[in-house]
């Protein structure tokens, strides 16, 4: 099966070159990955084998995808560091912007931090022999036959964990049949965000006694705590005006600036005092985005120039242009609109603003968050806006009615409150391999 794979990938990859190599000089993320992720540069000093072999503590390898996995795993990690049978740790992403977010929250937690190989034999065979890794963790997706086969040919064990399968994935995964089957069967064991998911997974052939539900680690996530006092420095340090309401479109994807200018332009004829301030998924979009509202008359600033603008100048735009900030952003904001939503992109996660109880609007693609999003709608902490015209009325409806606002907003806390302890779940799976 594993040969049928290879030959099929081998295939794509070869007809693709025309269209992957220009791919890669391209984009500068690309460049700077492409050779650690082949296997043809060295990693870091501390992969030396020799220099594992002398520690009698287990080596393990807990990998996430980008962002949002990076994030969900943080907490995870700090656990197994304090766990009775603390582990070697290193870490891995596929995506730059997903390995610059680890060596910011996981440097010093654990031994080294590198990008995880391209699905190739070899790539995957030479990174691997260097770590030698006893367990491997991925957090959430990112599942490659030729790494599972790998770490299964090595004895090793390997875990999915805060696992989520969406409907649209589960179907595609169906129509592999006995394929798929085998390659979550390289999993000793998967726990699951929820019973839905647990159930697509048994579906495909895993057996009930590896899959665990332990929830999403997602409400687990540190957040960093502002009294007044911070969110008021960080007004002042983006020229906020104490009478300016926020609106703040997080994780956005393109198509939804342009519903966002439209839906601001009605909305400053209405609300005067209302300061935008838009969070591009991808940063790089900065300057578009920028433009788009430039063009349109708005008086518009990048994040990074503001700081040296004199304080008097106010704005009706803000374009966030470096990663990092978005979480800590929310605090700041009246209304939190989560993106990729209205673009049928799976959305993004929506318990960011709810940790500082801000009432949360998204479109009705949230299929990545799906958990989540139904408990903030069920218990009345999120909207769902359908298009430009619902955006409108329901940014408008929370302006004129703070007490509805600051409602959502504390139901939006709750649900965040009542559902921790996901991660101390996980850990207990995980110790059985430890």
């Amino acid at each position: 099966m594993i040969l049928l794979y290879n030959i099929v990938f081998f295939i794509i990859v070869t007809l693709g070159l025309p269209l992957i190599i220009p791919m890669v000089l391209i984009s500068d993320k690309r460049r700077k990955t492409v050779f650690q992720r082949l296997g043809l540069i060295r990693l870091p000093p501390k992969f030396v084998r020799k220099g594992f072999k002398k520690s009698k503590k287990k080596r393990v390898w807990v990998h996430g995808l980008s962002v949002g996995e990076v994030l969900s795993a943080v907490p995870l990690i700090k656990m197994l560091n304090e766990s009775s049978a603390a582990p070697c740790l290193v870490f891995s992403a596929s995506t730059k912007t997903g390995y610059d977010i680890a060596n910011r929250h996981l440097t010093g937690h654990v031994e080294s931090i590198f990008y995880f190989p391209y699905d190739f034999a070899f790539s995957v065979n030479r990174i691997t022999r260097k770590i030698a890794p006893e367990v491997v963790v991925i957090v959430e997706t990112d599942i490659w036959p030729n790494f599972l086969y790998e770490m299964k040919k090595r004895r090793t064990s390997v875990l999915l964990v805060n696992a989520r399968l969406s409907k649209a994935s589960f179907a595609g995964y169906k129509r592999l049949g006995f394929f798929t089957k085998q390659v979550f069967l390289n999993f000793v064991h998967i726990c699951s965000q929820s019973s839905e998911d647990a159930d697509r997974f048994h579906r495909l052939g895993v057996p009930l006694d590896r899959i665990t539900i332990t929830g999403n680690i997602k409400f687990d996530e540190a957040h960093q705590a502002l009294d007044l006092k911070d969110i008021e420095k960080l007004k002042q340090s983006m020229n906020i005006k104490h009478a300016q309401k926020v609106l703040l479109a997080g994780s956005t994807h393109p198509g939804e600036e342009d519903i966002l200018l439209k839906v601001f332009t009605r909305l400053k004829t209405h609300v005067g005092e209302l300061l935008l301030i838009v969070a591009p998924r991808n940063p790089e979009r900065a300057g578009s985005i920028f433009r788009m509202f430039n063009s349109a008359g708005f008086s518009v600033g990048m994040m990074q120039e503001i700081k040296k603008i004199f304080s008097d100048k106010k704005f009706d735009v803000v374009i966030i242009d470096t990663i990092g900030l978005l979480k800590t952003l929310y605090a700041v904001s009246d209304i939190a609109f989560i993106g990729g939503s209205l673009m049928k992109c799976g959305g993004h996660n929506p318990l960011e603003p709810a940790v500082f109880s801000k009432p949360i609007l998204f479109g009705e693609d949230m299929s990545d968050f799906a958990d989540i999003s139904r408990m903030l709608l069920k218990a009345g902490g999120a909207a769902c806006v359908k298009d430009a015209e619902d955006f409108y009325a329901t940014v408008v409806s929370l302006v004129e009615n703070d007490n509805r606002a600051v409602e959502m907003g504390k139901n939006a806390f709750g649900v965040f409150t009542v559902n921790k302890g996901a991660v101390e779940r996980t850990m207990k799976v995980i110790e059985a391999y430890l």
